[in-house]
């Protein structure tokens, strides 16, 4: 590829820089740009209603200040700016924020358009970069500061006239400010604030866009903390970010630009917006959660706000999308899922309120997923997994022996559809099910009955099935399942003895069914084969699971 027709943002020169051993420790001030930047950037623009859906979503989870247009620039935006006002739609609090040029005639239609809101943010704009000074409006830089203060003069002035009761809130975008000269922004963003002489008490807001992300995050955050650092007006204005996603990095120049030293934070929606999109809104305030930091902003229900954002934009959010998709909670490998299952178990054990399970950096319910969907089962899976889905969905804990055992049982069913098969928690039950435990042929056990003499020694009868031909067994041992194994060997004339047993109920309750776990050794070879019982009866369960290992055996055998 030709790389030599590409230059470099060059960095910026600044040795004091303090943002590296920043942290973020408090939520920024949010402000929704989805019905406006977002809104541009759809095939198919959203509708009133959708509109209206969407921002009353918006006011709904938080936001207390939503761009919703350029009501000079389009009819469109001018009637939904309308329509919100005139029908009491905006919540007491919240700003809606309107998008202007430095031009008379456009000014004067925006303010006709928010005319009778409670409270407005009226956001000048103009192009400061060097390559659109040259390319797009050939402008000196007194031309283009010229631009920008004659627009908040005439911002100013109708503020100042207005007497309907808004509060009006000034907002600046030197546009393209990560593509301007460092020193250049600082002298128009103050040439601005001059203007409009905002104060503590009263803060104008100067935005600071990467309208095309051209650099690493860090060149972004040293330019941020450049601007606060020399600004002669930090102490009256709120610092806003307004990142683009080009280079795929949005968030982390967003989270950079915050320890740099601004206070507010513009973007969409899951990064909704013009070519690979704005900052998403969404995967910065989840990350802010995971530090232990409240964003502010309530996504506690992920498939609603999912939902709202799908149904009124027409885009999809994709399996993958951070905190969001559909798959970002699941695990498929076999060591995560172990993780995940020992991370769980042992912050029960602990009583401990603090989350900490490898492989999951925030707990699943806190954006409203179950935690169900977490383990699921393919080729790839491994002990840990179907451990977990036995135990979660049916009660059962499976010994190692038999997660062994079942491992590449499972395995090789996934792999049945050319490894893309996935099993549901059933269909792992079922397989177990016909395995280990429904393992009828050729013997299967009908009834049995025990006796002990004065010493103990139990006697045991039982009607068992030979390729269903039922017969009567009988044997005698130390306790019933020795017994029962004698009878069962004097029967089939093969030598074997159990080697491990355990058991456990299926669920909690007086009348919760029982499971065994056997293995039986064949004396023969030495080999070890396992098998399971289900029953009301934990012995019932014993007799059968031995029965099972049994079948399991001389299956292999023949």
């Amino acid at each position: 590829m030709n790389s030599d027709k590409y230059r470099s943002i060059p960095s910026v020169d600044f040795p004091d820089r303090k943002w590296p051993s920043a942290r973020i420790n408090k939520a920024p001030i949010w402000c929704s740009v989805d019905l406006r930047d977002g809104n541009q950037a759809l095939e198919v623009p959203m509708t009133l209603d959708q509109k209206v859906e969407f921002f009353k979503f918006l006011c709904e989870i938080g936001f207390k200040e939503i761009e919703i247009g350029f009501p000079a620039a389009s009819e469109t935006d001018y009637n939904f700016c309308r329509y919100l006002i005139d029908n009491g739609i905006i919540p007491e609090g919240v700003a809606i924020q309107v998008l202007t040029q430095s031009r008379p005639h456009i000014i004067e239609k925006t303010m006709e358009a928010v005319k009778g809101a409670g409270r407005v943010i009226i956001h000048l704009y103009n192009s400061t970069s060097t390559l659109q000074r040259d390319v797009v409006f050939g402008f000196s830089c007194e031309d283009c500061i010229k631009l920008a203060t004659e627009g908040a003069e005439m911002i100013a002035e109708r503020i100042n006239s207005d007497n309907s009761g808004t509060e009006f809130i000034f907002e600046y975008s030197p546009e393209s400010f990560s593509s301007t000269e460092p020193e250049f922004a600082v002298k128009i963003c103050d040439s601005v604030m001059d203007v409009i002489k905002p104060t503590p008490d009263k803060k104008a807001i100067v935005n600071l866009p990467e309208t095309v992300e051209y650099q690493t995050a860090n060149v972004y955050a040293d330019q941020v903390e450049y601007f606060c650092t020399n600004t002669r007006w930090r102490d009256s204005i709120v610092v806003s970010l307004h990142t683009h996603n080009d280079r795929g990095t949005a968030v982390a120049t967003s989270e950079f630009g915050l320890m740099a030293g601004a206070d507010r934070v513009e973007g969409t929606l899951f990064g909704n917006g013009e070519r690979t999109g704005n900052v998403d809104i969404i995967t910065l305030a989840i990350n802010m959660l995971m530090t232990g930091v409240d964003p502010e902003l309530d996504f506690s229900d992920m498939n609603n706000t999912i939902d709202v954002y799908e149904d009124c934009t027409g885009m999809k959010v994709e399996p993958r999308h951070p905190w969001a998709g559909k798959l970002v909670f699941t695990a498929f490998s076999g060591s995560h899922q172990d993780a995940i299952s020992k991370g769980r178990r042992k912050m029960e054990e602990r009583g401990s309120t603090v989350w900490a399970v490898p492989y999951l950096p925030i707990d699943p319910k806190d954006v409203g997923r179950e935690y169900e969907p977490i383990i699921r089962i393919n080729s790839q899976s491994g002990r840990g997994g179907i451990s977990y889905v036995m135990q979660t969905y049916f009660g059962i804990t499976l010994p190692k022996s038999f997660l062994r055992n079942f491992l590449p049982v499972v395995k090789a069913e996934t792999e049945k559809n050319g490894n893309e098969s996935e099993l549901s928690p059933k269909q792992i039950f079922d397989l177990f099910d016909d395995k280990y435990i429904n393992v009828l042929e050729p013997y299967g056990l009908k009834t049995f009955s025990e006796t002990q003499d004065s010493e103990q020694i139990s006697t045991v009868s039982a009607v068992i099935t030979d390729n269903g031909k039922e017969v009567t067994i009988s044997g005698t041992g130390n306790g019933l399942l020795d017994a029962f194994v004698t009878a069962f060997k004097e029967y089939t004339c093969t030598d074997f003895e159990i080697k491990d047993y355990s058991e456990h109920a299926m669920k909690s309750g007086s009348d919760s069914a029982a499971i065994t776990f056997i293995e039986i050794r064949n004396k023969e070879d030495g080999k070890v084969y396992v098998g399971a019982g289900v029953s009301s009866s934990v012995t019932k369960s014993s007799v059968r699971a031995i029965v099972s290992a049994y079948n399991r055996m001389i299956s292999v055998i023949k």
